[in-house]
């Protein structure tokens, strides 16, 4: 009888030290500043999914910099797909100092704008925007 608690005690440890790995951070791009306005900016600190993912994710943190009330953070991403053609991820915003966000594509791409700007939630526009166009030539030689 003990030698079954002794097999199945040695077998759940290795079940449990060969089981998946756990998912890698991503590759850390760095900020993305929007352009300054009269009262402040909005800061995206953007990590990636490696270029060869079948859907390519854009995450982070989103960053309201502005002491005007009326205006927040606000984050999108532009995907270039391999197969051709464009695509918008759905828009990200924040008034709190600090909130995550997450953007995916719906396929592989080649390239990914992430474009971060100021919001007028009065308005219900954007400005002083700023884009980082990031492609995988730039980060090929990257330390991840």
């Amino acid at each position: 009888m003990k030698k079954t608690y002794v097999i199945g005690g040695v077998l759940a440890f290795l079940i449990a030290a060969g089981g998946p790995a756990q998912a890698s951070p991503g590759i850390h791009w760095g900020p993305v500043k929007s352009a300054a306005g009269h009262s402040g900016h909005a800061t995206a600190d953007v990590w990636i999914t490696d270029f060869s993912a079948e859907t390519f994710v854009v995450r982070g943190t989103l960053s309201d910099r502005d002491r005007h009330s009326g205006h927040c953070a606000y984050v999108r991403a532009r995907f270039h797909y391999a197969g051709g053609g464009t695509g918008w991820s759905r828009p990200r915003s924040t008034c709190a100092a600090k909130t995550p966000f997450r953007l995916s594509s719906d396929g592989e791409i080649k390239r990914v704008d992430v474009r971060v700007c100021l919001y007028d939630r009065a308005l219900r526009k954007t400005f002083k925007c700023h884009a980082d166009a990031i492609k995988p030539e730039i980060i090929a030689n990257w330390p991840r």
